[in-house]
């Protein structure tokens, strides 16, 4: 399998090679450049790595909620909402197709009212593919490749069939909450798959800002990039996860945090492919959506039980008592992972953010929703190139807090990363994970925290402002906002 870097890497000539009339997006090559680090000449505790140049405002934030839904691209959900980049059009008519290998035809974005979608694969293998050089054009050919047998025997006929819905999206009728968070807070439309690849090696960005396998749990030495099957092959109970990621330092500067998992289903397959048999998603054992039972940090310092239910969540928010960092994911009927319900999904999701406005912490909270990967589904901005792991592809993103701005779209360049700098920024005084800083060395390639593409989350925010009142919506969803 060929990498996504060299991919990337080589996106000028093959655009050259490869350019289809009328179906390919405007590509945009930023440059990437090197991170800088920052020497401990102790080595031995964490340091100082960055000195944010900002107010005291964002210490009104208490409390960091990261929630975490499954599979869907930013022009699937938010690609024709007013003021973001999102689907190409001239009065109101797409300008950007995909192509059909098999029928010569070119495939235009359509309005797809579904409450159920199929979407497409979404290896590091389907990134490159739809990526396809930088054209954004690759969306059905990839889901035309998928194998009858991988699809089945969920699907009533071979995925190929199903290959146009990659490029349906929805709009405010579908999802009328999302769309009104969006109204009354803050929207990103640039915010990226922090790795170009699916759902774990996502999920070890978010909590770590890399994704690798590692020789021995108790050595970060022997870890290396690997985006397809971090920590091997092997069963879930088996992985190792040597490296430093960010419950470490919030361990180390005494911040609380919680990891929130719903029990039941997991919502993908360990396999990556798109159909497989249910596995259970069980507290405190290791998943694709709850990978830090496997950290040697979370073992060595005796936290596996900040790993909660998702009820305990509810109760925190309701009683006030919600630690300053939670990151929340599903289990698969509340995930909108294909094909569970999107409604129902968003359901979930408004019941989380009720609860933390409607608990005692909510003038002192920031909520960050965003989906893991892009799920197949089309989208038409070409990621940028960070380092040798990614970006990958676009993803919708919410900001909402008292302090965030009112309808403001961001459109700085970010990706989970900006979670991790933000929450290090607000709790540990810009400490990062750095492995010539913090202490624990491990040969992660870059500190995306301090890449120098990746924007600030504290821009989103207007700290002058008197903490806004709550925006309760009923779970059914809301049809005008």
């Amino acid at each position: 399998m060929h990498k996504i870097n060299r991919f990337l890497q080589v996106w000028p000539v093959v655009l050259i090679a490869l350019t289809l009339s009328g179906c390919a997006a405007v590509p945009f090559f930023p440059s990437a450049t090197s991170t800088p680090l920052y020497a401990d000449p102790a080595g031995d505790t964490p340091k100082l790595a960055h000195s944010p140049d900002k107010s005291q405002g964002i210490h009104k934030i208490k409390h960091v909620i990261i929630i975490m839904q499954e599979n869907r691209s930013f022009d699937h959900y938010f690609g024709t909402y007013p003021g973001a980049d999102g689907i190409p059009m001239k009065n109101g008519v797409p300008t950007v197709c995909n192509p059909d290998p098999e029928t010569g035809q070119c495939v235009w974005p359509y309005h797809n009212p579904s409450d159920t979608n199929n979407g497409g694969p979404h290896s590091e293998g389907a990134a490159v593919a739809d990526i396809r050089g930088g054209q954004m054009n690759g969306f059905i050919a990839t889901m035309k490749k998928a194998s009858a047998a991988d699809c089945q025997p969920t699907k009533p006929a071979p995925c190929p069939s199903m290959a146009e819905d990659v490029m349906g999206y929805h709009d405010r009728s579908d999802i009328p909450n999302y769309w009104a968070y969006a109204d009354n807070f803050v929207l990103q439309d640039r915010m990226f798959e922090p790795d170009a690849s699916w759902s774990l090696p996502a999920h070890l960005f978010m909590i770590s800002g890399w994704s690798a396998s590692c020789k021995n749990l108790t050595d970060p030495s022997t870890c290396t990039d690997e985006l397809q099957n971090p920590g091997g092959s092997g069963k879930p109970q088996d992985w190792n996860f040597a490296w430093t990621d960010l419950t470490y330092l919030l361990h180390k500067y005494d911040v609380s945090w919680a990891y929130y998992i719903t029990e039941g289903n997991q919502p993908d397959c360990l396999d990556e492919t798109l159909t497989c048999d249910i596995k259970p998603q069980i507290l405190e054992e290791p998943s694709i959506f709850s990978p830090l039972p496997r950290f040697a940090t979370v073992q060595e310092n005796q936290q596996i039980s900040n790993i909660k239910p998702t009820a305990e969540y509810l109760e925190a928010a309701r009683s006030g008592t919600l630690p300053s960092v939670a990151w929340i994911v599903p289990e698969n009927d509340d995930s909108e992972h294909p094909p569970s319900s999107i409604k129902r999904g968003q359901a979930y999701v408004t019941r989380l953010i009720n609860a933390a406005m409607q608990g005692r912490d909510w003038e002192s909270t920031a909520i960050f929703l965003a989906w893991d990967d892009w799920g197949g589904f089309y989208d038409h901005v070409v990621p940028p190139t960070i380092d040798q792991n990614g970006y990958g592809l676009r993803v919708p993103a919410l900001v909402i807090s008292p302090y965030a701005r009112k309808g403001y779209i961001d459109h700085q360049t970010l990706s989970f990363d900006a979670y991790l700098k933000f929450i290090e920024d607000v709790f540990l005084e810009g400490a990062r994970l750095d492995p010539l800083t913090d202490g624990r060395p491990d040969p992660r390639p870059t500190v995306r925290e301090n890449a120098p593409q990746l924007g600030d989350l504290a821009n989103d925010f207007d700290f002058t402002q008197p903490p806004r009142d709550p925006l309760i919506l009923p779970e059914d969803g809301v049809s005008d906002q």
